[in-house]
């Protein structure tokens, strides 16, 4: 579960920005995450959950975003949505598609308090 990681990873960059800017709390965090970026949302979720007792994190509400998958498909030469890798062009039915969108994953927004 590669979620575990990355919620490690979400961690560190809230410690990180506390020591540089020095805030005690998290209280709200925006996460975006894209479709095609290749995590599972729910075990995400867990995982940050899990982890966050005992840290900057603890009282904090997490919020996903979810943003859309587009691929640039080679055949045609057009933008298409793609929900999951995998799927066809909308436009012409082509598998050759270059994910050009969705595959973030970031750390969007905090609010965060002093002592």
């Amino acid at each position: 579960m590669h979620e575990a990681s990355l919620a490690g990873g979400v961690l560190r960059v809230v410690e990180q920005a506390a020591a540089t800017e020095g805030f005690a709390r998290v209280t709200m965090l925006r996460l975006e995450v894209g479709q095609l970026a290749g995590v599972e949302m729910r075990a995400l979720q867990f995982a940050l959950e899990s982890i966050a007792p005992g840290t900057l994190l603890a009282s904090a509400r997490i919020e996903y975003v979810e943003l859309p998958g587009v691929a640039w498909c080679l055949p045609c030469g057009q933008r298409s949505p793609l929900a999951r890798r995998g799927e066809a062009c909308v436009h012409c039915g082509g598998y050759q598609l270059q994910p050009v969108e969705g595959t973030e994953f970031r750390v969007s927004e905090m609010l965060v308090e002093d002592e």
